[in-house]
């Protein structure tokens, strides 16, 4: 039985390696088929485990086309073929695999629960093959952790990612595609609502697509942050860097323009009390000793130290201690966070977050935003499937850390679990809406 496979753009232009699934009756088992294009050129078809069985087999095929384009399902590819995602040896003691896409070069880690920077699990380094240019070169960051309301001890105090390590499932692994499903359990922090949580994030990478995506399902909760209930939603973030005095992003933009908050007062009083405890506390823990020496310059701490010193997980104070200070950056944050003084900004132009308070901006509900760097024009696209209610980004030239993540002020998730996200990354800085649209709108597909 011949199998043809029409494919229908819904918007105009040409599509770039645009990943495309599609489904068969029968049941056929060799991993790999060669397609026939209405050109004559031969594509590779990559067979899914998932969505295959009980008389009908899915596949995954790549293609650049404008408009439309039509392939025939030939016969089985019996030889390895020379090109695909390529498996390259990774830099990280945790690295799970690292990938040359064709597009990316990317290392996915398992993360150590060490409590250090480079604990954390997801993509820990990353950059485009294209210009070799690294957005995460320490290995200090990571792309894809996701936060609040868990690793919180506390309403708005988080306990860090790097203080759990994942199970990493290999889902789907071809020249094709890859596909890994990460498993996590959430360590227990002081909320009784948020204990015995577990969470899974699917990732999937495809042949030279100028884009990857993922999913986040967590176990069904209901909490309250920032005196707000949140019912599964989660922060995710993407951290990127490029050293003290260098930002990889200096400007930010969401799809039909951006209203945002400039400022991070909750920033302000959680350093406050950080250097008030330092200074202060009467604790005299050797685990205390080791962060004081730590954060005796908080201005050159890592970041996540201020997180890490009031984290039940971290055991640095004691849970007394620990409440009462916590409340005292609470109340204090919520106050200032919903003062007149920090006026809604609505602009059509893109924000230089660098350029305001604390060098952060909360904007408001978006599916499609950006960050991009004006003189080299490269550029990270976020398309979510449902809109977070608002965002937290930080560009911060002194330490050269960049961050997208969705959460509202004092650190409130805004993300609904579940929601497909696409993230794109290339030179597309002047385009950057073209992209945002694509990812939105994939292909249509019908099989005959």
């Amino acid at each position: 039985m011949t199998f043809t496979v029409e494919i229908n753009d819904p918007l105009p232009g040409t599509r770039n390696h645009e990943p495309i699934t599609f489904t068969v009756e029968g049941d056929l088992h060799e991993p790999l088929w060669w397609a026939l294009l209405d050109s004559g050129e031969r594509v590779l078809c990559q067979r899914l485990d998932a969505g295959s069985g009980e008389g009908r087999t899915a596949f995954v095929v790549v293609l650049s086309f404008t408009g439309s384009a039509r392939l025939t399902l030939e016969a089985p590819c019996l030889d390895t073929p020379a090109d695909g995602i390529k498996v390259l040896t990774g830099k990280e003691a945790d690295c799970f695999v690292r990938l040359d896409t064709g597009a990316f070069d990317l290392e996915l880690c398992s993360g150590t629960a060490q409590g250090l920077g480079s604990s954390k699990w997801g993509i820990r380094h990353f950059r485009a093959t294209s210009d070799g240019f690294e957005l995460l070169p320490s290995g200090n960051n990571a792309i894809g952790g996701f936060y609040g309301p868990f690793f919180t001890p506390e309403n708005g105090l988080i306990n860090p990612p790097e203080h759990t390590t994942v199970h990493i499932e290999v889902v789907e692994r071809g020249p094709v595609l890859h596909h890994y499903r990460m498993h996590g359990t959430i360590p227990d922090g002081l909320l009784e609502e948020l204990k015995g949580k577990s969470f899974t994030i699917d990732w999937r990478f495809t042949h030279n697509t100028p884009f990857f995506q993922r999913k986040y399902q967590v176990d069904d909760f209901q909490t309250v942050i920032n005196g707000r209930s949140v019912t599964s939603k989660i922060t995710v973030g993407d951290e990127f860097e490029g050293g003290p005095g260098k930002l990889v992003f200096d400007r930010f933009a969401a799809y039909g323009g951006t209203r945002y908050r400039a400022g991070d007062p909750y920033a302000g009083e959680l350093v406050a009390m950080v250097a008030d405890t330092v200074a202060n506390s009467a604790n005299e823990g050797p685990k205390f000793e080791e962060f004081r020496t730590q954060l005796a310059d908080i201005e050159a701490a890592h970041w996540d130290l201020y997180w890490r010193l009031f984290c039940a997980w971290e055991g640095v104070l004691g849970e007394d201690e620990l409440r009462e200070r916590l409340s005292r950056v609470r109340a204090a944050a919520h106050v200032k966070a919903d003062l007149n003084d920090r006026p809604w900004i609505l602009t059509e132009e893109p924000v230089d977050v660098s350029a305001v308070p604390h060098e952060t901006i909360f904007p408001g509900p978006a599916t499609k935003t950006v960050e991009f760097d004006q003189t080299s024009g490269r550029a990270m696209i976020w398309w979510t499937s449902q809109a977070s209610g608002a965002f937290q980004i930080v560009q911060r030239r002194q330490s050269g850390w960049v961050n997208w993540g969705s959460n509202g002020e004092n650190e409130c998730p805004e993300l609904p679990v579940g929601v497909d996200i696409k993230t794109a990354y290339g030179p597309f800085a002047d385009r950057w809406k073209v992209v945002a649209d694509q990812l939105e709108s994939p292909p249509a597909v019908t099989v005959t």
